[in-house]
């Protein structure tokens, strides 16, 4: 397995992306309703903030997931696992 493999994703991953759709569309409705711009990008702030975070979340749940089987198959390449992972999350920067 590596990073790039199919994740199963559970519903705690599912949840914080329903949010975040929550808070742009919440951002929309600013924006349409003329709201000021600091209260717009502070939502916009809070969407970029909780968007990194399920991406740090995702990367690191299914890094575990990768290290959990390179223990029961030594062969696995775990240090090349760990490369992909914190070039996952610096890419998400």
């Amino acid at each position: 397995m590596n990073l790039s493999e199919k994740t199963v994703y559970d519903k705690a991953i599912i949840n914080r992306i329903n949010r975040l759709q929550g808070q742009i569309n919440g951002a929309l409705k600013m924006i349409d309703e003329g709201q000021d711009c600091k209260d717009v990008v502070t939502q916009l702030s809070a969407a970029k903030n909780a968007l990194n975070r399920t991406m740090n979340v995702i990367v690191s749940e299914n890094l575990v997931q990768c290290v959990k089987e390179t223990i029961n198959n030594p062969e696995k390449d775990t240090d090349a696992l760990v490369k992909e992972a914190v070039e996952l999350l610096n890419k998400s920067r």
